[in-house]
């Protein structure tokens, strides 16, 4: 931690689009703010970081109720995307492009250019050994800007005194 200012530390653990964005745009806001920022990825969060699948997130309506249609750029009011028509063939490639649409519309930036922003801007990125070790993945496998790759213990001791947000 520099110069004892805040800290936070974000866990991503997820590897969805939608769940890509909340620790980017709150790391890049703290960033903003003078806040020292960890972010540690893990599982499937790894996707993330990796270079190979970051370009790649989709947006599954299955098993998630609280996706409505109207936030996605269709004018259906508060509809959710049924469970029944998110099985469908087809409805996680049409759900990921709204998103996507949506996100660009916003002007924020896709996931592999946020990252390394984010990197450019001091925020302190890292894989997560386990999960690492348990796809067989390599640190060449990730992108630009990951710092290496550490265990939970040294995790841990990178963020002592740090505000911790597992996502």
């Amino acid at each position: 931690m520099a110069n004892g200012n805040r800290h936070l530390a974000f866990i991503c653990s997820k590897g969805s689009l939608d769940m890509a964005y909340p620790a980017l745009i709150m790391g890049w806001a703290a960033l903003g703010n003078g806040v020292d920022v960890t972010i540690f990825f893990t599982f499937w969060g790894l996707d993330l970081i990796n270079k190979h699948r970051v370009d790649h997130l989709e947006l599954a309506p299955v098993a998630n109720p609280s996706m409505k249609m109207s936030l996605m750029g269709l004018k259906t009011g508060n509809l959710g995307i049924p469970q029944a028509v998110g099985v469908l063939p087809g409805m996680t490639a049409f759900a990921t492009s709204l998103m996507k649409k949506k996100i660009e519309e916003l002007g924020v930036p896709p996931v592999r250019e946020f990252i390394q922003m984010l990197a450019d801007a001091g925020a302190n990125l890292y894989a997560c050994k386990m999960t690492v070790d348990m796809m067989d993945l390599k640190e060449e496998d990730f992108l630009e800007g990951v710092k290496g790759i550490v265990t939970a213990s040294e995790f841990i001791d990178l963020t002592e005194n740090a505000e911790i947000i597992f996502i």
